[in-house]
């Protein structure tokens, strides 16, 4: 039987991928657990496990740094929120991940892959490996893109700074975007497309082509009986249509 153990500082996500792996492998066994990279590495040597499932931030030796330390003694699979360097390089198939939360669908992709790796002689794989975490580390110490801070906005023949963590959405209309807050809607020129690129995407979701959604401030989401998706904003009656292109982001809500 293959082997594994699972490295999270956080036991409801090590219970999960516990779980969601016994339904899609029930033949793998997980014969330990690590909240830290430096325990994952001394598990490893310790129990030789096939393969090694890490979170990618973890407080200390984070997951990249523990899986150079484990270097070729477990098949190790990346753990993540989503990070678009990570997840760009782990698509390519030299290293395997599971994204959080993990989906059975998606983790069954995932199983075959490490099947298929198990049955590769060990040098070949490893190779690969050692210059796609290379790479990986690289591009993940890159300077941060800096966004936009604040929006600047007319509120009548007023113009008001008003800062993006302020900002329920925005939605776009043919001529300007509306900016909506808490307290009142202010006006832009600028369209929605543009303003994805220059806000934080983990802050800002485009749900529509014409709209932007603060993540704080979604409440839920609902069906309309059309069946369309609908986003429900905090403290406000405003229902945003999700496109359907974008209702994968609300999979992980």
């Amino acid at each position: 039987m293959p082997t594994a153990i699972i490295a999270d500082d956080e036991r409801l996500m090590r219970d999960q991928l516990r779980l969601r792996l016994n339904q899609v492998w029930p033949e793998l066994e997980i014969i330990g657990e690590a909240k830290n990279g430096d325990e994952a590495v001394a598990l490893v040597a310790e129990l030789k496990p096939d393969l090694t499932f890490l979170d990618i931030r973890m407080p200390g030796t984070n997951g990249m740094e523990a899986a150079r330390l484990i270097g070729t003694q477990s098949n190790i699979v990346f753990v993540t929120a989503y990070d678009q360097y990570a997840v760009e390089a782990f698509e390519r198939g030299a290293v395997d991940y599971v994204l959080k939360p993990p989906e059975q669908e998606r983790l069954q992709v995932t199983v075959e892959r490490l099947k298929l790796r198990l049955e590769k002689p060990k040098e070949a794989a490893n190779d690969s490996v050692t210059a796609m975490l290379s790479q990986l580390a690289e591009k993940m110490a890159a300077p941060k893109p800096t966004y936009l801070q604040w929006i600047q906005a007319s509120i009548g023949q007023d113009l008001r700074m008003i800062p993006v963590e302020e900002i329920l959405f925005f939605r776009s209309d043919e001529k300007y975007t509306c900016v909506q807050t808490d307290r009142f809607e202010a006006l832009i020129r600028k369209p929605v497309r543009d303003l994805a690129e220059e806000l934080d995407p983990a802050l800002f979701w485009q749900i529509h082509r014409a709209t932007l959604v603060n993540v704080n401030a979604i409440e839920g989401v609902t069906r309309d009986i059309r069946g369309r998706h609908l986003v429900l904003i905090k403290g406000k009656s405003d229902k945003l249509e999700v496109s359907r292109s974008f209702l994968h982001l609300f999979k992980q809500m």
